[in-house]
């Protein structure tokens, strides 16, 4: 019943998300480590999700009784934190009980691996191939109970915000943003990333309002992922307290949302072209940029107008992270609001990611709208059509046998160049543009991208394979 998906092992509360599997896990995990000789010791973190921090303590218990050390971050945390963590101090695995930006009716489990990235595939599947023979075994899951723990050191609850935070706060200009005097609007969502952002952004003397701070595992009943649907209020507060910006950010923090000067959403892909540019053109950087297969060909564009190059890969942020390593590239991020900088830690990042686009406004003296505006005069314009349908098991087979075994393509009005099976179908056309069906990772969903020069082609193009995978 365990499988990890891009994001983790994600699952209904009291469905699959319980304290029988948690414990199965943190099993597995016991029987890797020792398996392979690692450090018997590993970071978990929480967020603010129901039963996350008890989810924690239930799986240090395991750990405990495996005689391996578990350190717990005390208080809810941003995801960031156990990557920065587990890179910092070179643990070999890190965990984090977190959905992300999932709804509240789920929680899950983030493992990570040494250097604080996200578990790939080899490592996931090494994970459930313990499982399963746990399972087959019916070996006895042993705990220790959770005083007895302390009591011998084999838990240890830990703190570590201000490393995390001295470390985001080393790396923007702090400087620059003090003299700006910049007023930001701050909409956690209710999730984790209160005392990061709020902590730096005083630090750095902004004028700081928040929103959606407070504790709510309900998640004030909307999805706790920053989209132009679940960030009207924000945009509402951003224009009528005349803010530089607002920033929001998912469940656990690895995701960012912004509202520009204007009161406009912008989209994850923007946000990545706007830093990618920003960190070219104006801090000096060199190097590529990578992206995975959902995201904004305007990243390419930018790339070759700065003479460098845009590498693909599949959904995943593990994926982004390994070539961003292999490439020495400036920045990596996906659609779906994650980012990470060259230097900062090998995951998404939305804290880190909203202190340098703070910097941005500050070093550049001008207005988000303003620098996307200058980018498409240099680079052109491109519009992206994205869309998303719930299905059956049953309608999930037909589509995936039409997709993926059988490959069919409907007929569209442009000239294909070429089709990529990396993941899911993505047909690439001569005219530049693109569209990819995949299902997700993390939700049960098939989700549509589309990208043309022109809207409404976009817009064509997604409902031609709505029709053709009978979706309408």
């Amino acid at each position: 019943m365990i499988a990890f998906g891009t994001g983790g092992w994600r699952a209904v509360i009291g469905d699959e998300f319980t304290k029988a599997n948690i414990q199965l896990l943190a099993k597995a995990m016991c029987n890797k480590m020792k398996a392979e000789g690692v450090e018997q010791k590993i970071v978990i973190g929480y967020d603010r999700r129901f039963l996350a921090k008890e989810a924690m303590q239930w799986a240090a218990e395991v750990f405990a009784a495996g005689g391996i050390q578990s350190l717990l971050i005390n208080k809810s945390s941003p995801t960031p934190l156990v990557m920065f963590y587990t890179m910092k101090h070179e643990l070999s695995y890190g965990m984090m009980v977190t959905a992300s930006h999932n709804p509240a009716i789920y929680n899950g489990i983030k493992v990570f691996t040494k250097g604080g990235r996200d578990a790939n595939e080899t490592q996931t599947a090494d994970i459930e191939g313990y499982i399963r023979e746990i399972e087959a075994k019916k070996e006895p899951i042993q705990i220790m109970e959770y005083a007895k723990g302390l009591e011998q050191g084999l838990i240890q609850e830990i703190y570590p915000l201000n490393e995390y935070l001295d470390n985001i706060i080393e790396a923007v200009d702090m400087g620059a943003i003090r003299r700006a005097g910049l007023k930001i609007a701050l909409d956690p969502m209710y999730g984790v990333s209160e005392t990061s952002l709020k902590t730096i952004l005083l630090t750095a003397r902004c004028e700081v309002q928040m929103i959606h701070e407070r504790h709510d595992t309900l998640f004030g009943g909307k999805l706790p992922s920053p989209s132009a649907a679940t960030l009207r209020s924000l945009q509402t507060f951003v224009i009528d307290e005349k803010c530089d910006i607002g920033l929001a950010t998912d469940g656990d923090a690895d995701r960012i949302g912004v509202i520009d000067d204007t009161g406009r959403f912008l989209h994850p892909n923007d946000i990545l072209v706007l830093l990618y540019y920003y960190l070219v053109k104006y801090k000096g950087w060199n190097g590529p940029v990578v992206r995975n297969l959902s995201t904004t060909h305007m990243l390419d564009k930018v790339a070759e107008s700065f003479g460098e190059k845009c590498y693909e890969v599949p959904v995943g942020f593990k994926y982004i992270s390994a070539k961003m390593t292999e490439t020495n590239a400036v920045i990596g991020g996906e659609s779906s609001g994650g980012l990470t900088v060259r230097g900062h830690i090998n995951g998404k990042d939305g804290v880190y990611a909203a202190a340098l686009l703070v910097e941005m406004i500050a070093v550049t003296g001008k207005r988000l709208s303003e620098i996307y505006q200058m980018i498409e005069e240099e680079c052109g314009s491109i519009h992206m059509e994205e869309r998303d349908y719930k299905f059956t098991l049953e309608k999930k087979e037909e589509m995936q046998k039409i997709l993926m075994e059988e490959r069919k393509v409907p007929e569209l009005p442009f000239e294909i160049d070429h089709i990529s099976y990396m993941d899911g179908c993505k047909i690439y056309f001569q005219n530049g543009g693109w569209v990819v069906t995949r299902f997700s990772g993390t939700e049960p969903l098939l989700r549509i991208f589309c990208e043309m020069p022109e809207k409404e082609e976009a817009k064509k193009v997604s409902e031609i394979y709505e029709e053709f995978l009978g979706l309408k």
